[in-house]
């Protein structure tokens, strides 16, 4: 088999005038720094003596009280050891010089900047490109690596300065306001989630909103996400994509299919029917053949590729994953606690970015096992990372009581609802805290509000 000859013989963009134009404007006017210093960093530069010359304009700036002109920044270098590397003071003189006009000083920023992010989109495709030509990691691992290295560029890129608080409230609150209330106002509402008072407290599904399930396992924390995810296409006729890394889309249609029909999801599995129960699975494939809910059962699938084919199926209002311990990392990290809070960060970005609520499931750990009689879970049970915690906007949580029946005494053991389960709001970015109460019909595995009082 042929080998494949990569050329290393690319020419790097630059633009000479433009880093030349920057280093000289702040020289004249060191006002200038005010408007470029949040867009431009020293490794922005291209030559190495531009890097070295506005690292120490940037140092000045954010820590001496001299004004920063020619002299001082040779003085500065000089005593940094960098002076003869930044090309001396006659060099430092000929950028002062040599600037057409410092009002365009923001203008030969972007330009520096743009040059910057094309160098690191060839530097990071020639890395890729190495390392499929060695054989260094298998095609998905490859392009795994190659949407998370070309989505962190493009998160360096998107910058959001600061607004004026009436720029923000008009063009903000307020336009989203009369959104809210024109012709076109349902489609710019949060999604109901289908369980009424849980929608009095978190106000349904709201765009960029990461919102995490947690549970011990076997306490429905699948089927409450798939109630969901039927709720929101079902009855909210919104599009939606189901993440699942534990069960196949099989076992997932077959819980929809017997939540929606009324049939137990053992039946379906052995096939024992009648012709009602046969009937009942008719009627309810119908209702799902106009619904957008999405089932996708790849097993160990990265964030990045994640954002990817949500990008690709447009327009779609939420996506479930289901669940969070069992992502795959496109980078190697250290250690566990570094892979999942970069998961929530990335989840949470993914939410911000495509403007779509994300629900994701969490695996509690064994802290709510040795908690007394008490066992309902708190946020410092959420597995690995405290980011989970810190990047979540509304974290909850199902505890079923029956769970623990063999801890409760015996003689309070038939007071014991099996069904009974709370979801507790732990955390809550957009109101207040408390529990709702629910019934889990493990039969159909579906579950139902159980309508009481909200404070």
């Amino acid at each position: 088999m042929p080998e494949a000859n990569i050329s290393n013989s690319i020419t790097m963009p630059y633009s000479l005038e433009a880093e030349q134009a920057v280093l000289g404007s702040v020289l004249i006017n060191p006002d200038c720094m005010e408007e470029i210093v949040g867009r431009v960093k020293p490794e922005y530069f291209f030559l190495p003596q531009h890097k070295v010359i506005f690292a120490s304009m940037i140092s000045m700036y954010s820590g001496s009280k001299a004004k920063i002109d020619p002299v001082v920044i040779a003085d500065v270098l000089t005593k940094d050891g960098q002076y003869d590397d930044a090309g001396g003071r006659e060099y430092l003189l000929t950028l002062r010089d040599n600037v057409p006009s410092t009002a365009n000083v923001e203008t030969y920023a972007k330009i520096v900047e743009e040059q910057y992010y094309l160098r690191t989109l060839i530097t990071t495709s020639q890395n890729i490109i190495e390392k499929a030509a060695n054989g260094a990691a298998d095609a998905n691992e490859l392009m795994d690596l190659a949407e998370q290295e070309i989505y962190d560029i493009r998160q360096g890129i998107e910058i959001n300065g600061p607004r004026k608080i009436s720029d923000v409230i008009i063009n903000g609150v307020y336009d989203r306001l009369y959104k809210l209330t024109g012709d076109d106002k349902e489609q710019y509402k949060a999604i109901p989630t289908g369980f009424g008072m849980l929608d009095k407290y978190i106000t349904g599904l709201n765009k960029s909103d990461l919102i995490l399930i947690g549970a011990r396992p076997a306490m429905g924390k699948t089927s409450f996400a798939l109630n969901i995810a039927q709720n929101i296409t079902m009855t909210a006729g919104k599009k939606c994509i189901f993440f699942s890394l534990e069960m196949t889309k099989e076992q997932l249609a077959e819980r929809l299919l017997a939540a929606r029909a009324g049939v137990s999801s053992q039946k379906l599995r052995t096939g024992e029917l009648n012709d009602d129960e046969w009937i009942r699975l008719g009627n309810a494939a119908g209702e799902f053949e106009k619904v957008e809910l999405y089932l996708d059962d790849s097993s160990a699938i990265t964030v990045s590729e994640i954002k990817s084919r949500v990008r690709r199926m447009k327009n779609v209002d939420a996506i479930i994953i289901d669940y969070l311990g069992l992502l795959r990392s496109a980078k190697q990290k250290e250690n566990r606690v570094q892979e999942v809070s970069e998961f929530t960060r990335d989840l949470k970005m993914i939410a911000k970015d495509l403007n779509i609520p994300v629900i994701c499931c969490a695996q509690l750990s064994r802290g709510t096992e040795g908690r007394g009689k008490n066992h309902r879970p708190q946020l410092s049970d959420l597995r690995e990372s405290g980011s989970i915690e810190q990047d979540a906007d509304i974290v909850m949580f199902l505890y079923r009581e029956d769970y623990y029946r063999s801890e409760v005494d015996e003689d309070k053991q038939d007071e014991i609802d099996a069904n009974l389960t709370e979801l507790i709001v732990a955390k809550n970015r957009h109101g207040g805290t408390g529990t709702v109460k629910m019934t889990f019909d493990k039969e159909f595995t579906r579950f139902r509000s159980i309508e009481n009082k909200y404070e």
